[in-house]
């Protein structure tokens, strides 16, 4: 299953919640103008909700950096059934390297969807042996970027998340 979120040029308001690519969920702080090269430019002052991490992101390249909103409370039954989709076949797993560069790319595209199947395919070789400390890591962040966002659009608990997730993957 593929499901695309389109991104077109979002304008967001003081408050609103964004998605900043392999960083999380943030909240629109502040929109300012800076002068760069004798030229305005605004921008968008996000901070991100777990790491208190302060982004300024030009408001002309939203787009480009992956950046958009939160997905709709109705896409969350879609990130759950990709996680409980247990068909696809693992078979010959690549190198660890290769699927570390696979899992960043995901992780970077922004694309809860993409970064769902992530968790799920390491959550599946977690099953069969134990994983790598850089396997570990990339699991910790997918599922942190995965929870922060399925809790703030359904309106759940982040532990109540959690426990779902993890019971799919229950023996």
């Amino acid at each position: 299953m593929r499901v695309v979120i389109k991104r077109s040029l979002t304008l967001f308001k003081i408050g609103d919640m964004a998605v900043y690519p392999a960083q999380g969920v943030g909240v629109i702080e502040a929109i300012e103008s800076k002068e760069f090269v004798g030229q305005k430019m605004e921008f968008y002052v996000l901070r991100i909700v777990d790491s208190d991490m302060t982004i300024m992101i030009p408001v002309n390249n939203v787009d480009s950096v992956g950046m958009r909103t939160l997905i709709d409370k109705d896409r969350v039954r879609t990130v759950y059934d990709i996680l409980k989709d247990k068909t696809h076949n693992q078979g010959n797993l690549a190198s660890w390297s290769r699927r570390q560069r696979d899992y960043n790319e995901k992780i970077r595209s922004g694309d809860v969807f993409e970064v769902a199947e992530v968790l799920r395919e390491l959550y599946m070789i977690r099953e069969e042996k134990e994983l790598s400390y850089g396997e570990k890591k990339v699991l910790e962040l997918a599922r942190k970027l995965v929870v922060k966002e399925i809790a703030l659009a359904d309106g759940k608990d982040e532990q109540q998340v959690v426990d779902r997730v993890e019971s799919f993957f229950a023996h």
